[in-house]
Formats: C-alpha cells, sequence, structure tokens
C-alpha cells in the first residue's frame, strides 16, 4: 500500500493505492482553493502532517495535522523575513515552497524554503517558524547579485538533513546553485564546482546555478545527485566536484528537467523525467513522447521505461517536487502532471498505469 499527499493548485489531496497498490481512493481536497506546494509526513513520528499553502489573496502560511489529515490548525508564526530598517525596501515571502522535516535527534524541528529565497526554521512541529539567520541576513545579501528571478519565482528547495549530523545541511536555490553548511545553518559556501551554467557569461561561476532538484542518499550520505538546469549531476563526498553524468542519457533525449528519484535502498539506482531542453524551453516530455530514465550504476549508463504511457501528445510538465518513491519491495514510482493526472508504477518503473486523472495542476507529490 502507498499513501501519496498531492499538492495542486487549487488544494491538497490525499490518494491511498490500497493493498498491492491497485486499488486508488481518494480523499480531499483541503485547503480547497489554495495553492498547496507541498505537503509531507513526518517520517519520525508517522502522522504529523505539514502543508505550505497560498490561500489566494491571503497570503501564505503552513498548516500541521497530528490525525494524518482529519483536522489541521494553522501556524501561529508562518515564515516571514525580518522587517526592513531604513531606506531597505527589504522583503516578504510570497509563498512556502518546501518543507523538510529535521533531523531524528531534533523531532520537533522542520525546516522551511521560501520564495524569494529564504531558510526558516520551526522548533515547535511547525507551529512558530524562525529565519535561519546565517543563511538569509549572513550568506545570503551576498549572492543576491547572482540570483536572478525564473518564471515562477526563486525559490529556496531541496533542503537535506545529513541523518549522521544535524549540524550539516545542503539547500538548493533555483536561481543561485547548491549551498552547504557544517554549524547548522550559521556559516555557508558554495558547492557549485563542476555544475555547467550555460545561460551564465561565466560558465564556471561559483554562484548563479539552477539546481532544480538535490538529493543526498539516506543510507549513504555521501552520495548527492542534482537534477539542473544544465543536466544530471553526482557528487560523492568528501569530494567537491559535481561530474555530469546526464551526458550518457541519449543525445536525441538529454539530461534537462525537474524532477529526481532515488532507490530508498540502493544509492547507485535513481531516475530522472528528461524534458524538451531546446531554445524556447517548452518543458514538455521530447516529441510529446514521455518516458522515465533509470540508472542502475550511478549514472554510468540509463535504461528508458515508458511501458504503459502514451506514445504521443503528452504534453504535460512533472514539477520537481512531483515524482516520488515508495519504501515497498520493488519501489513503487509515483507522478503527478501539470495536467491533473497521478501515474504510478508497482515495479521501480518497469510499466505505468494512470491512478487518476481531472486533478488540478499537480505541483508536488510525496509518498507517505
Amino acid at each position: 500500500m502507498a499513501i501519496l499527499l498531492i499538492g495542486t493548485r487549487k488544494g491538497g489531496f490525499v490518494l491511498e493505492t490500497g493493498a498491492g497498490r491497485r486499488r486508488a481512493q481518494l480523499a480531499g481536497p483541503h485547503f480547497l482553493g489554495a495553492a498547496v506546494n507541498h505537503m509531507v509526513l513526518d517520517p519520525r513520528d508517522g502522522i504529523t502532517l505539514l502543508a505550505a499553502a497560498k490561500p489566494g489573496h491571503l497570503g501564505h502560511t503552513v498548516y500541521r495535522s497530528t490525525d494524518l489529515g482529519e483536522h489541521w490548525r494553522e501556524a501561529s508564526h508562518p515564515p516571514a523575513f525580518a522587517k526592513a530598517e531604513g531606506a531597505d525596501p527589504g522583503s516578504s515571502v510570497d509563498h512556502v515552497f518546501w518543507l523538510a522535516p529535521g533531523h531524528v535527534d531534533e523531532p520537533d524541528v522542520w525546516y522551511a524554503g521560501t520564495s524569494p529565497p529564504g531558510l526558516f526554521r520551526s522548533e515547535d512541529s511547525g507551529d512558530s517558524w524562525q529565519e535561519v539567520a546565517g543563511f538569509n541576513a549572513g550568506f545570503l545579501p551576498g549572492i543576491r547579485q547572482h540570483v536572478f528571478d525564473v518564471p515562477d519565482g526563486a525559490i529556496l528547495h531541496s533542503i537535506n538533513v545529513d541523518p549522521r549530523d544535524a549540524r550539516r545541511l545542503y539547500v538548493g536555490v533555483s536561481s543561485g546553485g547548491i549551498f552547504e553548511s557544517t554549524d547548522a545553518g550559521a556559516h555557508w559556501r558554495a558547492l557549485n564546482r563542476g555544475v555547467a551554467a550555460d545561460f551564465l557569461p561565466d560558465p564556471n561561476a561559483e554562484v548563479g546555478h539552477d539546481p532544480h532538484r538535490m538529493a543526498l542518499h539516506p543510507l549513504a550520505p555521501d552520495r548527492l545527485y542534482q537534477q539542473n538546469h544544465c543536466g544530471v549531476y553526482r557528487l560523492d563526498r568528501p569530494g567537491d566536484t559535481w561530474s555530469r553524468i546526464g551526458s550518457a542519457l541519449p543525445a536525441d533525449v538529454g539530461d534537462i528537467g525537474f524532477p529526481l528519484v532515488l532507490h530508498p535502498r540502493d544509492p547507485d539506482t535513481l531516475w530522472v523525467f528528461p524534458m524538451d531542453g531546446s531554445r524556447n524551453w517548452p518543458r514538455t516530455p521530447p516529441g510529446g513522447k514521455p518516458g522515465v530514465y533509470r540508472s542502475r550504476d550511478g549514472g554510468a549508463s540509463w535504461q528508458r521505461q515508458d511501458g504503459g504511457m502514451p506514445r504521443r501528445n503528452a504534453w504535460w510538465t512533472i514539477k520537481r517536487q512531483a515524482f516520488c518513491a515508495d519504501a515497498g519491495e520493488p519501489p513503487g514510482l509515483w507522478f503527478g502532471t501539470t495536467s491533473g493526472e497521478v501515474w504510478g508504477s508497482e515495479d521501480a518503473g518497469d510499466s505505468w498505469r494512470r491512478v487518476c486523472e481531472h486533478l488540478p495542476e499537480i505541483y508536488a507529490v510525496e509518498a507517505a
């Protein structure tokens, strides 16, 4: 059985697939009319849900449930930037984009990433949020000139906490790059060496990159993968230079896309969903023919997995948070499209079926 948390443009939904992942039962919408960018179950207790929502003209907020979504309570102090002083116009949070549970040894800690880019921390299970000052006030001003706007607004995403050390954090900023802290967010450094930046005057710039999705493997946290605007990359720590593993994807498909999914138990297995990266950047499957690509050797080679998917005229997009794996054996794979469809695979991508349709535009799909 898999339980999927689905964030959409007009609310949040919970999809239960039942025994064998074959029966789909949809509940919701929660927060009808609100844009729900992310819904996440706390793996530390298995019952707490957080949802990042923007209810129309009312502004952004975070909701919390301690009964798997039966009841919700709004945060008493949602993420907000400090008030500007003097002539500084300051910034205000447009929406919370990313939610991430903290380290297992910090059971009440959560992190949030926002647009404009900002990093926030809660120490009371998501009820009140404070700025991570070392990033927002200490580091971000020095790189802000390199952070440019993107179609949906610059965002902070891909918050990863090293499972061995609560003080080591990784975040992604679109656009800005990947950044690392080893002291719980007090100080930061760029981690973008080796990543192409074809759109910048200096293709080897330290800052100004556009990572779409970055993840470390929970069982091998020295292994990091990244789906970037300019390719798919892998980093093995303590090294600090990324390798472009997407070069092994077929040339007529390319290695541009948004999501990236890791196998829950095998650090060498990952999935990506390539999209058309041509000059006009349509963000659709190449030729309207969608297909997932899987690597079982850390990106050295890739295999296409499109059994059951449309053979033509599928022009939807999969956003960076809308593709995930569950913890089953074999792992189930799930993605949502901008046309409101959820697709699933019970056999690690070998075959696919449409699980539900007619939802609003899907922003995020997380397996609980």
